[in-house]
């Protein structure tokens, strides 16, 4: 399970003295125990609820680190993508824009959807499918342009 294996990674960034790596996994962990003691949650993390929190916290370290820049601060724009790169190791692989255009053809196949109308129900089949694999925006813009 991903929550073990933060566990376990920051135990060996400590030992490695890898301060980045350890903040970054221990802000992970903090936030895995959040959602492990939320309501209804039963003191469980699904990995697939794991993976949506890690790329939830990428893209918000892409975000943050934009804005650094804007502001003309490389130096805290640099701490950030150094966390989020740690963050990725934990995610799978990002679907190419070709592989998610193929995914969304055979969802579009399997649904029946023919017009732009029916983009609520692909999307919510290729959400699921490639939850914390592609970003959702890409996956709506490659579903509109298949649609239209």
């Amino acid at each position: 399970m991903l929550y073990d294996q933060v566990s376990n990674d920051i135990k060996e960034a400590m030992k490695a003295r890898d301060k980045v790596r350890l903040e970054t996994l221990r802000n992970i962990k903090k936030v895995f125990i959040e959602a492990k003691t939320a309501p209804g949650a039963n003191d469980t993390l699904e990995d697939a609820a794991a993976l949506k929190i890690l790329a939830k916290l990428a893209k918000q370290g892409k975000e943050s680190a934009e804005t650094f820049k804007q502001q003309n601060r490389e130096d805290l724009a640099e701490e950030e993508l150094a966390q989020v790169r740690v963050i990725e190791e934990y995610l799978p692989k990002p679907l190419t824009a070709e592989e998610i255009e193929a995914k969304v053809k055979e969802i579009i196949a399997q649904t029946g959807a023919s017009s732009i109308k029916e983009m609520g129900k692909v999307m919510g089949v290729a959400s699921k499918q490639m939850a914390g694999k592609a970003d959702g925006k890409m996956i709506s813009d490659i579903v509109k342009k298949l649609l239209a």
